[in-house]
């Protein structure tokens, strides 16, 4: 079938990305869904900064690609094989497909799955097909995958396990956030730190998986949420959400400050700002005995410096939470739950809605610090 798609083909083009138009919206086509694969309608997908690195070209994929990843949308076929989902039921995307049977998936850790890496890292789906071509110059070029999902376009052929199925009356917006920023930010809160009632926490970065992880933090019982970013704008909306502290990170007595405040540091500082100068500040306000837990994905080549006398001497904790060290199958129902009581109100973490058509000034606004989580719909009219 023919779909309209957002297509990378080049990283590393200077923004602002509204001239230079990095992502291109053209058509191309999709095949349908072969042995365990599922033909879903895309009706909303987020912007997210993981997005935003592989544009900038902080993390290299293979190109071109249909990118995005978060999202949900409605059945529309089934392949061969699925025989749990119905046309017409609506799913969550999950961006890491796990194959149930590697020896990560067999731990029951599915974020982890390594057939399910090697294909995300390969721009194929887990079966190691590809599902989405264009036709140029009389011939037939095959597109990469992203993530497993390439959400930035009208219909998307994932694998089965890419998919978690949710009830049919939660809107689109909102099921489309449990896919990565609530999965990832409450994941790494609930999942990664295992937050406790009564706990200090620190959360540095405040995008849409920082937000989440403050409205976890808050879900969690904890007794102190300190929010630290460089915008004032994103730290009065931490406020708002439930965070106790707010800091910015510039300035050279944040560390200090931030220690001053919660009484000589916290029990988990949590990451997600994914920057070497946030992995520094988060192990130096995680108190004697506290953990510093991270979820944000920095450049590939970038090091962690820590003094490593005080992984001793003062017994620090560094662990990383990727997908919020979720079973997705497990996690995106719990939290749809908190999220129906009130205790998780992710839906004010939607910042805009936009047709594909914009989705290159979506990206400059999110470069830019303006938005928590922009929202596509694919069918929207341009």
């Amino acid at each position: 079938m023919k779909i309209r798609a957002a297509i990378l083909e080049q990283s590393g083009l200077p923004a602002p990305y509204a001239q230079s138009r990095p992502l291109a919206i053209r058509e191309i086509d999709l095949a349908g869904p072969s042995q365990g694969e599922v033909l879903v309608r895309i009706e909303a997908a987020g912007l997210c900064h993981s997005d935003l690195s592989v544009i900038d070209g902080n993390r290299p994929r293979p190109l071109p690609m249909v990118l995005g990843h978060e999202a949900a949308g409605t059945v529309e076929a089934l392949g061969a094989g699925v025989d749990d989902l119905a046309i017409g039921d609506r799913v969550v995307m999950v961006f890491v497909p796990s194959c149930g049977t590697c020896e990560c998936c067999s731990d029951g850790r599915p974020a982890l799955c390594i057939p399910g890496a090697a294909a995300n890292g390969a721009g194929v789906l887990l079966s190691g097909e590809r599902r989405l071509s264009e036709h140029a110059h009389a011939h037939v070029h095959s597109l990469n995958h992203h993530l497993g999902v390439s959400a930035f376009a009208g219909y998307a052929t994932v694998s089965r396990q890419s998919l978690v199925k949710v009830s049919r009356d939660l809107a689109f917006d909102h099921a489309a956030l449990f896919g990565c920023a609530v999965l990832t930010g409450v994941g790494a809160v609930m999942n990664g730190a295992k937050v406790k009632a009564g706990d200090k926490v620190a959360v540095i970065g405040l995008g849409g998986v920082g937000m989440a992880a403050v409205l976890g933090a808050r879900a969690a019982g904890a007794e102190q949420i300190v929010a630290v970013d460089i915008s004032q704008a994103k730290l009065d909306l931490a406020l708002s959400l439930g965070a106790t502290d707010a800091f910015l990170a510039t300035g050279d007595r944040a560390a200090e400050a931030i220690r001053e405040a919660t009484g000589g540091g916290v029990q988990h500082a949590i990451e997600l700002a994914g920057s070497v100068a946030a992995l520094q500040l988060g192990y130096q306000i995680a108190r004697r005995g506290g953990e510093l837990t991270t979820g944000g994905l920095p450049a590939p080549s970038a090091q962690f410096p820590i003094p490593a006398v005080s992984l001793v001497a003062e017994e620090k904790t560094v662990r990383g939470s990727y997908l919020g060290s979720c079973v997705p199958a497990r996690d995106i129902p719990r939290f749809i739950s908190l999220f129906r009581r009130g205790l998780l109100p992710v839906d004010r973490l939607l910042s805009k809605s936009m047709r594909l058509d914009e989705i290159n000034e979506g990206f400059d606004l999110m470069r830019e610090g303006q938005l928590i989580r922009g929202i596509v719909k694919p069918h929207e009219p341009s």
